[in-house]
């Protein structure tokens, strides 16, 4: 099970801080209400974790919009690197371990 630190703190750079809503229509406050709505599923994002660890969340917003969002941890700050609609099959997967 990973931990998220809290209190929780987000690190937005220039590079990072508007691409999940140019790309899929994301903002950032939605990015970060997955970490704090229930129910959320991290998983290690080995795949992708070739200069740093990464992480898979599964979450939803507010309104209930689910998202896959995958971050990283800069000192004692989450890092988003990427936030979308979740897929299908993330979907199905987020549901039946709802």
């Amino acid at each position: 099970m990973i931990i998220l630190p809290g209190p929780l703190a987000f690190e937005w750079d220039k590079g990072n801080v508007d691409k999940s809503f140019l790309r899929h229509q994301v903002t950032n406050q939605e990015a970060e209400e997955v970490f704090v709505n229930e129910p959320k599923f991290i998983i290690e994002d080995d795949k992708h974790s070739l200069m740093e660890k990464r992480y898979l969340l599964w979450g939803k917003t507010n309104v209930g919009r689910k998202l896959a969002v995958i971050f990283t941890f800069r000192v004692k700050k989450i890092r988003i690197i990427s936030a979308r609609d979740m897929n299908q099959k993330e979907r199905r997967s987020y549901a039946q371990k709802i």
